[in-house]
Formats: structure tokens, C-alpha cells, sequence
């Protein structure tokens, strides 16, 4: 049985061009694309799949624009909740050397289980960590985890080749080779990037951030992702410290130096953008090299407000992120979709993007950041990734007269009612339906405990 039938769904948010809400429509899904979107009745047959949507709203499904999954099993460490991201990355630094292919297993699990039940159906995740006592095939367990989910996955092959000895932030323990870092980059792409429309797995290249890759590696690294068309990413302007750091180093801000090493266009976006001038905004909107927004991270480690209105204004690609786990500290989009309509209300006022534009940020941007036009919204001819909340809740009494905005400004407070991914249902009321969450949260549990309880005397 391929086809799958939403039937009668109370409302649609659609996210495509016109911003259309439709009431009481189908979605008729075939081979995990959308066939149909219509008002038409159709009769039950065994071949077909039945949801009553007759009680929900369906959303686009969510796409997540940058992560660092491997953080989960550092959240809420008491020592670093009032830190700033150098002394807080110095201080982590310290535990993150001792992940294990295991670690990065189970915390994947553990971030993506959470992503999944709060509508996000498309995750790209940043990792970095390499420790050299360790099997460099960590990416290779966040992609068997993803798999095992059924997640959409755009995994990354992160590096730092740049480490203390060297005049950067991480310890030397935890760099690697221009070489090494190459050589697994184009293991990665030749593995496991398919760039076929509807693909559930995508790689892109991702050294760290300026202050932990050197020049050579980023102009290297562009070159080795142009020439097999993945994409690039990285940190950038992230907090005044990095600003000061490239001042003193390269003679340049964050933005002028990477743009000198090719690392600006259509292929290209940031983690973060915080503290571009607005003149940087406008070669960015020109450039169309785009910029993952991620509010609660930027609040938690007081970085600052990135410029999102004025992005918005001149046409810069902007997404949605929840970042690291450990900055965050969870893996869940639609909270992150209120707090970024909050906060922007808080300092933009009524110059802020609308509750339905946030919405728009996590889907359509989203997508557009990472390169695919097959995901994003609910059309003919688009992947079959939605979530549905019901509508008869007392809580949502009324609060549906503008559905698109309703994450943003009412908030979804639980987990949603069905998650679908490529046509098919991994949450359903509530729960993950591809695995068993109590023998998962069992064996996360003890990876947990094992890796933190080795390290306590380095976080106090």
C-alpha cells in the first residue's frame, strides 16, 4: 500500500506562494510526494490509507537549519549556565574530547526523537568533534540513527584544524589535518550524499567557525564541495569575541574573511549572523548567501539579536535553528518558532516578521537554505512531510483565526499528533512508531550516564 489519503482535514496551512489556508480538504499522497490537494470526496478502497483529518490543522513539516546533536548529552550542566559561547566552549571542550561512537548514536536518537515529535521532519546537523582516540566514522551513526527514525537527514562533516598551539580556541586533542578532514569529507559525500529530488540524506562541508579552522582548510574545503555540488556551512558572526578575534588575526571581520576565501553565495549559509553591520546584510542579500536564525541560543549564551527584519528586507535566505542542544538546552523547533516571533516583537515592534512569516522561516526558508525546493510546503508535487495538531482542544479555543500564525503566537505546548515524513507516519499521538521509546530511553540512558559520570570532575 503506497497511497495515502488525509481525509477531510479541517484546516491546511500550506506555506506555498500565496500563503493559502484551505478548510475541509484532502491530501491524497502517493510514493511519499503529494498527488493531490482537494475538496473532492473519494470512496475508501483497501488500497488506499485512510487518516480522518476531520479534527486537526496540518502543518508543513519543520526543517531545522543547524544542530550539533552530539551536545544533547551536555545540557543543563549547572557550570556553564552563565557563561558566554568562549568560556563556555573551553569548558565543554573538556567533556566533548571523550565522545564515542555511542555518544554520538544515542544523543542523535535522543535530539531527533524530540525533533520528530514536535513537527520537524528535516534536520541538518553541524558536528565538529573529532577526538583522536576515536573512530573518525561518527557521522556514520548520526545517519544510521536518522535512518532508523525516519528523519529527513542533512548530515555534515564539521571540522577544526585549529587548536591552541596554533592561536585557536579548541585543544589540540580535538583538531585534525587539512588532510584527514579532506580525505573523510570526500568519503562522506561519496557514501552517503544523494542530491535526487526527495533524498533522505544530503552532506554538506562544514569547518567550525573562524576562530577553529584555518584559511587553508576553508578555501580547501570550498573547492572539495563545489566540485562533487554539496553545500557549505559554518559559524559566523556569532559574538563580538569571534569579531575581535578575525580583527586581530586576519586584519578583517568574520564576514570580509570568509568572503575573501569564497565562502559567500547561493551555496553558502551561517550559523547564527548576529553582528553583521547593515551594510554586510545587503552583500548578503545580494549574494544570496543565507543565514540559520537561532534565538534561543543566541539568548541563553547573551550573544545578541540577529537583524532578521532587515534580512528579511534585503532578501537575505534566513531559516530557523534550535542550535546545540547544549545552548538551547532541546531539540524543539516549534518552541523555537514562538521565541523567535517574541523576540523580535520585543525589539523590532512593528517592523517584527509576523507570526506566519516565523512559520515561514522554519519551512520554506528552511528548504531554501538547504538547496531543496521538494520540501517546504504542502503542494502537488512536494514531499509528503506535515505534522497535525488537533483543533478541538479546549486550549485551542480560540485561537485558529489565523492558523499560520498560531505556533508563533499562541505556541504549541506538546508534542504534535502525527508527524509524517516522506509519506509515512513516524509519531502518532505522541509517540515515535519506528522504535520502542522505552528500551530507548533505557540504553540512551546508560550511554548517558556513563559518558557524564566519567567526566563530572571536569564540570564541577
Amino acid at each position: 500500500m503506497s497511497e495515502v489519503l488525509i481525509k477531510n482535514a479541517a484546516i491546511i496551512v500550506t506555506m506555498d506562494d500565496q500563503d493559502t489556508i484551505l478548510y475541509d480538504h484532502n491530501i491524497l499522497i502517493d510514493e511519499g510526494r503529494i498527488i493531490a490537494v482537494n475538496s473532492n470526496d473519494y470512496t475508501e478502497t483497501d488500497e488506499v490509507e485512510v487518516i480522518d483529518g476531520g479534527r486537526y490543522i496540518v502543518y508543513p513539516g519543520l526543517i531545522n537549519t543547524h544542530h550539533h546533536l552530539y551536545q544533547t548529552f551536555t545540557r543543563n550542566l549547572p557550570s556553564v549556565q552563565k557563561m558566554e559561547l568562549f568560556p563556555w566552549l573551553k569548558t565543554l571542550y573538556r567533556i566533548w574530547r571523550r565522545i564515542t561512537p555511542d555518544v554520538v548514536y544515542y544523543s542523535a536518537i535522543v535530539g531527533m526523537v524530540e525533533l520528530l515529535k514536535y513537527g520537524c521532519t528535516t534536520c541538518f546537523d553541524h558536528h565538529y568533534v573529532f577526538p583522536k582516540r576515536v573512530s573518525s566514522e561518527l557521522i556514520d551513526r548520526q545517519i544510521e540513527a536518522a535512518r532508523e527514525l525516519g528523519m529527513r537527514f542533512h548530515a555534515s562533516r564539521g571540522s577544526m584544524s585549529r587548536g591552541e598551539k596554533d592561536g585557536g580556541l579548541p585543544p589540540d586533542d580535538l583538531v585534525q589535518t587539512t588532510e584527514e578532514i579532506l580525505k573523510d569529507s570526500q568519503r562522506l559525500i561519496e557514501s552517503y550524499h544523494d542530491p535526487s529530488p526527495f533524498s533522505m540524506c544530503q552532506v554538506v562541508l562544514a569547518p567550525c567557525s573562524p576562530f577553529s579552522v584555518t584559511p587553508e582548510l576553508m578555501k580547501e574545503s570550498a573547492a572539495l564541495a563545489r566540485s562533487y555540488g554539496v553545500r557549505l556551512h559554518t559559524h559566523l558572526a556569532e559574538t563580538k569575541d569571534e569579531e575581535d578575534y578575525c580583527i586581530d588575526i586576519y586584519g578583517k571581520r568574520p564576514l570580509s574573511y570568509l568572503a575573501g576565501l569564497g565562502w559567500s553565495g547561493s551555496d553558502v549559509w551561517y550559523a547564527h549572523g548576529i553582528h553583521f553591520t547593515d551594510e554586510e546584510v545587503d552583500f548578503l542579500g545580494k549574494t544570496e548567501t543565507g543565514v540559520a536564525h537561532c534565538p534561543v541560543s543566541n539568548m541563553k549564551l547573551s550573544s545578541g539579536v540577529a537583524k532578521i527584519p532587515l534580512m528579511l528586507d534585503r532578501k537575505v535566505p534566513v531559516g530557523l535553528a534550535v542550535d546545540g542542544s547544549a545552548s538551547n538546552d532541546c531539540s524543539n523547533l516549534l518552541a523555537e518558532i514562538k521565541v523567535a516571533y517574541l523576540l523580535h516583537r520585543l525589539t523590532c515592534s512593528e517592523t517584527a516578521p509576523s507570526g506566519s512569516q516565523i512559520l515561514r522561516l522554519a519551512t520554506r526558508g528552511g528548504a531554501s537554505l538547504l538547496g531543496r525546493s521538494d520540501i517546504g510546503s504542502l503542494e502537488v508535487g512536494k514531499a509528503a512531510d506535515l505534522f497535525m495538531i488537533p483543533r478541538d482542544l479546549p486550549e485551542n479555543v480560540g485561537a485558529t483565526a489565523d492558523p499560520a500564525a498560531l505556533p508563533a503566537t499562541v505556541g504549541i505546548h506538546h508534542p504534535v499528533s502525527m508527524t509524517m515524513v516522506n509519506g509515512k507516519v513516524v509519531v502518532r499521538d505522541g509517540q515515535l512508531i519506528n522504535v520502542d521509546e522505552r528500551k530507548l530511553q533505557e540504553q540512551a540512558l546508560r550511554c548517558w550516564q556513563r559518558f557524564i559520570n566519567e567526566d563530572m570532575y571536569d564540570i564541577g
